[in-house]
């Protein structure tokens, strides 16, 4: 149940518990995928999951910016403060809560918002009578490609799912001035705190790498991975741990 196309009357005669929010991000993407590749994946995967689901799941419209300030320097960034960030996913999460929907997946598709979605997961478990969950699709998807940024895996998911958005005769110029790995690591830190010191066009990794079927499998993936995980988060007790 999409509620952003779903009347009032028929969100609450729904009888599900279960809900899912879309989360990621309005960054670049190398000159090749689209600024909005990381929240057009985490909807992807959300719609997929609960259109498998064997029960009714509601899914929130997803929220578009997030954690981005290491990509400033690129036009059409967008990004807010972890705080603020922080505070409008558990404020969205604590409304579905009040009309009942108190089992929340967060459904991720940016790195950068990792943090702050655990630290929102456990604050609202802990205060209100629910159980909030976070997941990041990329990380529950079996593959050897290399995560990277606008590289072959993430390219791979728009050329299956929205392949209109990809300029494919970009990808050699992505890849001859973007950076084959992420950061500047020096025993086991990364000295980097923005893309643009180590790739100039933001890309990390091959797109030319990428294919439509490779994305169609990696959909299949997330969105199975999902589906095991609502079934977990809807059998699960909602209760706090006793006092030790």
């Amino acid at each position: 149940m999409e509620l952003a196309a779903t009347t009032w009357t028929d969100a609450d005669a729904a009888e599900a518990d279960l809900a899912v929010v879309p989360v990621g991000s309005t960054e670049q993407h190398g000159p090749h995928a689209p600024l909005g590749t990381d929240f057009l994946a985490a909807e992807a995967v959300a719609e997929t999951a609960v259109d498998s689901y064997d029960a009714p799941v509601a899914m929130a419209p997803p929220i578009p910016v997030g954690v981005s300030a290491e990509h400033r320097q690129f036009t059409g960034t967008l990004w807010v403060s972890p705080d603020t960030f922080r505070s409008y996913v558990r404020e969205v999460v604590e409304a579905l809560c009040s009309h009942g929907w108190n089992r929340v997946v967060l459904v991720n598709g940016h790195g950068g918002n990792v943090p702050a979605l655990g630290e929102v997961a456990a604050r609202v478990s802990r205060a209100e009578s629910a159980l909030v969950v976070p997941y990041t699709w990329f990380d529950a998807v079996e593959t050897d490609l290399q995560m990277g940024h606008a590289g072959p895996l993430e390219t791979s998911f728009l050329l299956h799912r929205q392949p209109d958005l990809v300029h494919e005769d970009r990808f050699e110029a992505a890849a001859a001035e973007g950076s084959e790995s992420w950061g500047e690591w020096v025993s086991g830190t990364n000295l980097a705190h923005d893309t643009a010191s180590f790739t100039e066009n933001g890309t990390v990794g091959d797109p030319g790498e990428a294919s439509a079927d490779t994305g169609e499998a990696l959909l299949e993936s997330a969105a199975d991975a999902l589906v095991d995980l609502l079934a977990a988060v809807e059998a699960a007790p909602i209760e706090q741990p006793p006092h030790k």
